[in-house]
């Protein structure tokens, strides 16, 4: 349809993302996707509702959330991206050192590439699509330029980027990742000091916004209405108790994500 392949060129670098994101759809066949899957969730989010409040009004949030969950659902690749990115770098390290033993213990750069996949889940794959690009005819630079520009993490691109620079100028391998992987933990290092210098000010505003003031405010909430003869039905503690958890469950995603993927 029209509409989907608009759709698909709406989103800038769509293929690429999907193939950065592992994921194996076309651009259009995505969207196809995404459109039926938010279309679905629509309904059923409206038709809970309804069930929950008994008012037709429900139905109406179908055209409010479908786009919502449209982007959502678009967003979702960038975030399935720096979750691959994340899991890479958590490995980036020992599978460049790994590299550098194989190379220099005299192992062919094709076995190397085939120990590391059998030895690195993550990494391990990227050196693995490499290899077998090889089997298939692909030249080993040809390979490697390819798979450099579908992995997402800048610390694995700089790694294949200097295999690639080593191989065309005849350069030793291990001389040169042995920097790079150096250069890497320097660099993890300082991303921890940094996420220790904001983690304490998070906590303590998750303490105050996510505990602190929701107690407070429920309990003068009761308070309150205790003296003033307000009736508080139990949808609206369920209400607050829900937007209670959202509101935790944001402060916890905020600090998952600021942790720095570190080697462990």
């Amino acid at each position: 349809m029209e509409i989907i392949k608009k759709l698909s060129l709406s989103v800038p670098n769509l293929k690429l993302k999907l193939r950065q994101a592992g994921i194996t759809d076309e651009p259009e066949d995505y969207i196809k996707k995404i459109i039926f899957t938010s279309s679905f969730m629509s309904f059923g989010l409206s038709l809970v509702i309804f069930l929950f409040l008994q008012t037709a009004w429900a139905f109406v949030m179908v055209p409010l959330m479908l786009p919502l969950l449209f982007l959502y659902f678009i967003k979702y690749v960038d975030v399935k991206i720096e979750q691959v990115k994340r899991s890479i770098d958590q490995e980036i390290i020992y599978a460049g050192r790994f590299l550098i033993i194989e190379l220099g213990s005299g192992v062919a750069i094709h076995k190397a590439f085939e120990n590391l996949e059998k030895n690195y889940d993550i990494v391990g794959r990227y050196f693995g699509d490499i290899v077998n690009k090889t089997y298939l005819g692909t030249s080993l630079e040809d390979a490697i330029n390819d798979t450099l520009i579908n992995t997402p993490s800048p610390n694995l691109r700089r790694v294949l980027w200097q295999i690639l620079n080593s191989i065309k100028t005849g350069a030793t391998i291990e001389r040169s990742l042995n920097q790079i992987v150096d250069q890497i933990v320097r660099e993890q290092q300082i991303a921890v000091k940094e996420y220790g210098k904001k983690l304490n000010p998070l906590a303590m505003f998750y303490m105050m916004v996510s505990i602190i003031l929701p107690s407070i405010g429920t309990t003068m909430l009761v308070v309150l209405a205790t003296f003033i003869g307000l009736n508080i039905s139990m949808t609206i503690f369920v209400i607050l108790a829900g937007l209670i958890a959202f509101v935790q469950f944001m402060f916890l995603s905020i600090i998952r994500t600021a942790r720095p993927p570190i080697t462990t």
